[in-house]
């Protein structure tokens, strides 16, 4: 084994070792994540500057996906190519996939439609999700203009519920943007070394859009249940936008209607989602584990995730030299405005008005928000703590 063959071994181990780390400690959301990722890849190993690291997080939040998992993955490929993303990827997510559909097997066959734990780590989605809320709303809408979008984008999801909204109205904050934003200013940029071909990642853009809108062409022909799980997954990766939060209602209105899964069922593992580390998107493993088994887990968790890999890998090439232009960036502020309405869409259909029942229902929520936000106790504790108060309100 030559040096450059033994440095690229030494390369990917380092990564996997790393990002299993990260995925057995980071917890506490996208945002989190991100902080995490800064401390061990950029202050402690200098993988990248601090420039590129950041402009790296814009093109992930501009694009579909999970954001943090995204950011991951591009860390792992600028570092040492497709191989090396894959394995920062499967670090990071392998955890909480295999806790998350473990849970998912303990939790199947059980009767927890009346379970007082299960209503309250309902109420736990409810704190935890109105913390993001507040985060994504101070960063991301500062000004009266994106106030706007953000207003816009939620009126419109919530009395325009179909699959394809959420893209629609994406596309308009993102026009929005480029008209109210394109004189934004632009800083120098250091450009970004990227060890993948353009041919290549037009091919991985290529597969991302044919998968897109020949599944459920397949899928109707065909009428394959394996092939329907893989569809609904996929579309849910490709269409959300601001990370796992978002992707709430999407994996909801796909499986929760169609009788897939029973909502107790699903809000119980999202409340489960917010006590183990790593993205939130691994939600589909419990999904698709309740649905089929550990097979089903892990259908699940490649379609949700495929989309993300192949964006990521597929745009990055091209982003050193978009990223300079004013246009995309009015573009981009635009996008993030938007996330901040869909996500206080999604806050109230389906997570409130199935979980704050009474006023016992909000003043337990109101605690465990003040215990998450002000007293910054650990998401993990917030868990345990609406399970055990939601047990509670049942002798109350």
């Amino acid at each position: 084994m030559n040096n450059t063959s033994k440095n690229q071994l030494k390369r990917l181990i380092e990564i996997l070792l790393v990002s299993t780390k990260l995925g057995l400690t980071s917890f506490g959301g996208p945002i989190a994540h991100l902080g995490y990722f800064h401390h061990e890849y950029i202050r402690k190993r200098k993988w990248l500057d601090e420039q590129s690291y950041a402009d790296l997080i814009a093109l992930c939040q501009f694009l579909p996906g999970p954001a943090s998992s995204q950011v991951g993955i591009g860390l792992g490929v600028m570092r040492a190519g497709v191989l090396g993303g894959i394995l920062a990827f499967i670090g990071f997510t392998l955890p909480s996939c295999l806790a998350l559909s473990l849970f998912a097997l303990i939790l199947k066959g059980m009767n927890i439609n009346n379970a007082g734990w299960i209503h309250g780590l309902k109420i736990v989605a409810v704190v935890v999700i109105a913390q993001a809320i507040i985060g994504m709303a101070q960063q991301l809408t500062p000004d009266l203009k994106r106030k706007l979008i953000a207003l816009l984008a939620l009126v419109g999801t919530l009395l325009w519920q179909t699959t394809y909204a959420q893209v629609v109205i994406i596309l308009i904050s993102a026009l929005f943007g480029y008209l109210f934003f394109k004189k934004s200013e632009t800083e120098e940029t250091i450009s970004l070394q990227v060890p993948i071909s353009r041919r290549f990642a037009l091919f991985c853009l290529a597969l991302f859009f044919g998968l897109l809108f020949v599944l459920p062409i397949l899928r109707e022909i065909t009428s394959d249940k394996w092939l329907a799980l893989f569809d609904r997954f996929y579309r849910s990766g490709s269409l959300v936008f601001g990370g796992g939060h978002v992707v709430l209602p999407l994996l909801e209105r796909e499986f929760v209607p169609t009788g897939w899964i029973t909502k107790e069922n699903f809000l119980a593992g999202y409340g489960a989602a917010q006590a183990v580390p790593g993205p939130l998107f691994t939600f589909a493993s419990y999904l698709g584990t309740l649905i089929n088994g550990w097979k089903g887990g892990l259908l699940a968790t490649i379609a949700i995730f495929l989309p993300a890999f192949l964006l990521i890998i597929g745009t990055l090439p091209f982003w050193d030299s978009l990223r300079k232009k004013p246009k995309v960036r009015g573009a981009l502020l635009g996008v993030n405005a938007a996330v901040v309405g869909i996500l206080i869409s999604s806050f109230y259909s389906p997570i409130w008005i199935s979980s704050i029942m009474s006023p016992l229902d909000f003043a337990l929520g109101s605690i465990l928000f003040t215990l998450l936000v002000y007293w910054k106790l650990p998401p993990w504790i917030i868990v345990l703590l609406g399970a055990l108060g939601g047990s509670l309100t049942t002798f109350l």
